[in-house]
């Protein structure tokens, strides 16, 4: 059976599928006017720009009904407080006051908005009203009609925070929000969403085509709706299904392409949970949790991460920045303060990577941003009347040629910043060239980082016994294939195996005989990939570099960040591991936990080892240990070796769920894994 609600048109998971695999690319643009001038020439051009991207969207077998389109842009105070007058509501000066937008149940919006608005109060704001939006269901087609939600404006008068205070408590306060719908199940939790809430932007979305946006919203036509920013997204869902909230952009970017890396991204944030603190929430970043919504796409996701890293303390351009690295390995050319700046925050988070162009604002910097390998366009064109347009493809806007004062486009990893509050554009250099130096992040770097090479001198390898050689083959199932194959070509040629394009080897679950618990795992990976993922052949956007060793709070900024183990590469020799085992250091001591089982025992010794090894690593770490190695070094007839898969990751879940995960590095010894 289908869920029908507008939360999510997905199928349920079945057999093969699986919703979480859904993706979709788009089409973006972003129009400002430099000098921060407000007018309704800006949403007029946002509403063009978005019909002229409509070859971006899609449509499935109702023509009529798009996969998203919508608008981010400043709230229109003239508009809203006449209109807000006529309801006996009234608005207080821009910045003073909030706007939310709430998508409820057409039929009984009145549970949502109780919800909405006791969190709001249990947050000590004073809500000076709600508003009905005008829309217009019949612009949209059948498929989207028969979801489409009302559409709620509430107003939220400012106690007298200063602007990020305010907008910080809004973001607490949606969060109680969201929690308690979704706590209360039903169809409040289905179709209960909060498109924006905040003190400077407003949005205007659906799952409707780029020219029904303007229909559906008839207000966005009227002249006194006005904005000096307009962010717009076309929605092109490649093999997935479309809802409302799935429209963007969301509450502060909007985003083409595909975030490859999602899943480890989460499950990093699931990691860091209970160290996240900062002073900027206090005690209320207990009430953000879950920081990314479950079940969203992976641009929602990307929102909720880029929401919580600029409102818990930093700029929108250097949250960017953390989520969005440029190359800056030893073979790319930057300045060292740039460098520095790029290796301090890889010692603490990972990058969101793939295809991606990503446009933001917070209705005052707005900007845009390619990942480093540039495989989705952004072009941008600088107008003698103040006008910013950037978008993901030449003539998103039709503009006289006599008018235009520059045109180029965003280069890999390179970012474009317009400051309506400084009104004026900063360029890639020098938006990271302010960023790179607020803090003393390249001696940070230089003064706490351990570099390898020069890290336990004096250690040796451990002793290799031939003897034991078919033994251990065997215990870990090794084939002739594997040896002349994958084994061979590597100790000759020290490079990987040559193979076909295609794979066609059998699924592992289909095989009778005995198959490596990695192969069952294979076919997550894409075997023909864009872009490259060969560190080698793209070493210039491309890096093995691993940290190793505790992480500290992303949240927080601070040298002590940068005191981890910097390894070239995640491979190491036995005589590297007995440089780490023989560390002196504390914050980098190391333990070793035999990943072996009583073979006698069965299918329950394999559980009752792993389960004395997940509680063996927590005591360690609790002990002070900076570093855990699970070995199987020692088996012998009697004790086989765990699966160094399960072992490694079962381990690092049970240290996610007692919160000490990022307190520690994991090393894997094994003579199991062996394929590249």
């Amino acid at each position: 059976m289908v869920d029908e609600s507008f939360i999510s048109q997905f199928p349920l998971a079945e057999g093969l599928y699986d919703p979480a695999f859904e993706h979709d690319a788009c089409g973006v643009g972003l129009i400002s006017n430099i000098k921060g001038r407000q007018s309704h020439d800006i949403v007029r051009m946002g509403l063009d720009m978005l019909q002229n991207l409509s070859h971006r969207g899609a449509v499935g077998s109702d023509p009529d009904t798009g996969d998203g389109a919508g608008i981010l842009m400043q709230i229109p105070h003239a508009y809203l407080k006449e209109r807000c007058a006529d309801l006996g509501i009234h608005l207080p000066q821009p910045g003073r006051y909030a706007v939310g937008v709430l998508y409820t149940p057409r039929d009984n919006p009145g549970r949502c908005m109780e919800i909405f608005e006791k969190s709001l109060r249990d947050e000590d704001f004073r809500v000076l009203g709600w508003r009905q939006v005008p829309t217009d269901p019949l612009a949209v087609g059948a498929t989207a009609r028969s979801t489409v939600p009302e559409v709620m404006q509430v107003f939220v008068s400012n106690p007298g925070m200063d602007y990020l205070t305010f907008e910080r408590q809004m973001y607490v306060a949606r969060r109680v929000a969201e929690n308690a719908a979704l706590k209360e199940g039903g169809i409040v939790a289905d179709r209960f969403y909060i498109p924006s809430l905040g003190s400077h932007t407003t949005v205007y979305k659906g799952m409707m085509m780029a020219h029904q946006l303007g229909k559906f919203y008839p207000e966005l036509n009227d002249d006194q709706v006005s904005s000096a920013v307009a962010i717009v997204h076309a929605r092109y869902s490649t093999n997935t299904f479309p809802s409302w909230p799935l429209a963007q952009p969301f509450r502060a970017m909007c985003h083409n392409g595909e975030i490859n890396t999602l899943r480890g991204n989460i499950n990093k944030l699931m990691a860091r949970r209970s160290m996240l603190a900062t002073k900027a929430f206090g005690d209320d970043i207990k009430k953000l949790m879950p920081i990314i919504v479950e079940g969203m796409s992976d641009s929602a996701a990307f929102d909720n991460m880029l929401e919580m890293l600029y409102l818990g303390g930093r700029s929108l351009p250097h949250a960017i920045l953390m989520m969005i690295p440029e190359a800056w390995g030893d073979k790319y050319y930057m300045g060292h303060d740039r460098r520095g700046f790029y290796e301090y925050h890889a010692n603490i988070m990972e990058p969101w990577d793939g295809p991606a162009a990503i446009l933001f604002t917070d209705g005052i910097q707005s900007g845009g941003i390619l990942d480093r390998n540039g495989l989705r366009p952004l072009r941008y064109t600088i107008t003698r009347n103040d006008l910013l347009v950037l978008g993901s493809e030449t003539g998103a806007l039709e503009i006289e040629t006599d008018d235009i004062v520059q045109r180029g486009r965003l280069r890999p990893g390179k970012m474009m910043i317009v400051d309506i509050a400084k009104q004026r554009v900063f360029n890639n250099d020098e938006v990271k060239a302010d960023i790179c130096r607020q803090q003393h992040y390249r001696r940070w770097v230089t003064a706490n980082r351990i570099e390898f090479q020069g890290f336990g001198i004096g250690a040796g390898a451990t002793d290799y016994d031939p003897q034991t050689l078919l033994t251990r083959q065997i215990a870990f199932g090794y084939t002739r294939e594997d040896s002349n194959v994958l084994i061979r070509p590597m100790a000759s040629t020290a490079t990987e195996p040559i193979g076909s394009m295609g794979n066609d080897t059998p699924l592992a679950v289909l095989s009778d005989q005995p198959q490596l618990v990695f192969s069952y795992f294979k076919q997550i990976f894409a075997q023909v990939t864009n872009p490259p993922i060969d560190p080698i052949r793209e070493r210039l956007v491309m890096s093995l570099t691993t940290f190793l060793g505790g992480e500290g709070n992303i949240l927080e900024e601070k040298p002590d960040h940068a005191r981890r183990l910097k390894l070239r590469a995640p491979i190491l020799t036995t005589g590297d591991l007995e440089r780490i085992r023989s560390s002196k250091l504390p914050e980098f001591r190391a333990v070793t936990l035999e990943s072996l089982f009583d073979v006698s025992q069965g299918e329950a010794g394999l559980q009752e080892a792993m389960q004395a090894l997940c509680q063996q690593a927590a005591e360690c770490v609790e002990q002070g240990y900076a570093i855990i190695i699970l070995s199987d070094r020692n088996l012998s007839p009697e004790r086989a070796p765990i699966p160094s898969l399960l072992a490694v990751s079962g381990v690092a879940h049970h240290l996610i769920n007692a919160g000490i995960r990022n307190r520690v590095g994991l090393i894997v010894e094994s003579g199991e894994p062996r394929e590249v």
